[in-house]
């Protein structure tokens, strides 16, 4: 995809500069094309759109316990942490200097218990530690060239004959962009599944093989706490219940933890089984969450390095105070 990009620069630089006649002006076309698709390297302001960003000012506590658990697994802390309300978490870089960021869902974040939570930041900072290619700067922005050649050349609404020719002229080269991009899919896809695996051994180093398994059990709950926070947002618009107080914020997260707090044992281990029989995966990068959970139980069992005590958790918890309170606000509202 890359070579692609310089080539299309070089031959339309080169008609600009040793063409004649129309050759020239033909030549900005692969020019602007080039510009399209270069390398984007990202920006935190755009990730983050109207999300709380927290920098280290911000939250010291916080980013004293990220940078305790990345140099445990092996790597260095992030520039900044985005706080969303999806049941998950990510990292990415961004920049030209290709920043660290983590990403924090606080539907996931307020469900788990104070180690879990260290488990899940050690397997965040393990895609760090172990080079996660899909993350890596080449193949990362060779997806994103992909995807705006994917959606310039996607099919226009057919109102009119020019419409169907258009459509006819692209499609070759679309179904030739899909095609390489399902081809860069199943090159990188056992690469990213292994990464997943290693970023759970360093979850299990971090905070022990216990409560590495019990992030993958809090996983397997995702779609119903989703769920939970769509009808609470509902519930909140229609003005047919929710929490309306002023501690609507709060109130919002402690529902979550009590739901997720009230699942059964037996219940975790319905969801392993119904997840071994329908293949369930965070995602399709994602190897099957059961698969997951029973290699870190065969493992020999990792003791906690780190252990996050009360004290330390509230203090945390005082620093995502404000973004909580945003957060639940915007959910609720709209």
């Amino acid at each position: 995809m890359h070579g692609l990009t310089v080539a299309l620069l070089a031959a339309g630089l080169a008609m600009i500069l040793a063409g004649t006649g129309l050759v020239p002006v033909l030549g900005a076309i692969p020019v602007l094309l080039a510009v399209v698709l270069r390398p984007r390297f990202g920006s935190l302001r755009k990730a983050a759109a109207d999300l709380p960003v927290l920098r280290r000012p911000d939250a010291p506590e916080l980013f004293g316990l990220l940078d305790e658990v990345a140099s445990t697994v092996g790597t260095t802390g992030v520039e900044a942490v985005v706080v969303d309300t999806a049941v998950n978490a990510s990292v990415r870089t961004y920049g030209v200097r290709q920043r660290r960021v983590l990403t924090v869902g606080l539907g996931l974040w307020e469900t788990l218990s104070p180690q879990e939570r260290i488990a899940l930041l050690g397997h965040e900072f393990g895609h760090y530690a172990h080079g996660d290619t899909r993350h890596g700067l080449v193949v990362a922005t060779a997806f994103q060239s992909l995807d705006t050649w994917s959606y310039t050349l996607a099919p226009q609404e057919s109102t009119s004959l020019l419409d169907d020719l258009m459509n006819l002229a692209t499609a070759l080269p679309r179904a030739a962009v899909d095609g390489v991009a399902g081809l860069l899919d199943h090159l990188t896809l056992r690469g990213s599944q292994r990464a997943e695996y290693l970023a759970d051994e360093a979850a299990a180093r971090a905070a022990g093989s216990e409560a590495a398994a019990a992030l993958m059990d809090r996983l397997l709950c995702a779609g119903t706490l989703t769920g939970m926070l769509r009808r609470e947002a509902v519930a909140a618009r229609t003005r047919r219940g929710g929490d309306r107080s002023g501690d609507a914020a709060e109130g919002l997260w402690r529902r979550l933890a009590a739901q997720a707090a009230a699942v059964p044992a037996t219940e975790y281990e319905r969801l392993r089984r119904v997840a071994e029989l329908r293949g369930h995966s965070v995602d399709s990068t994602h190897p099957p969450t059961h698969l997951r959970h029973r290699l870190l139980t065969a493992r020999a069992s990792h003791e906690p390095r780190i252990a996050l005590d009360a004290e330390r958790a509230a203090r945390v918890d005082a620093e995502l105070g404000d973004a909580r309170r945003t957060l639940a606000r915007q959910l609720l509202n709209g």
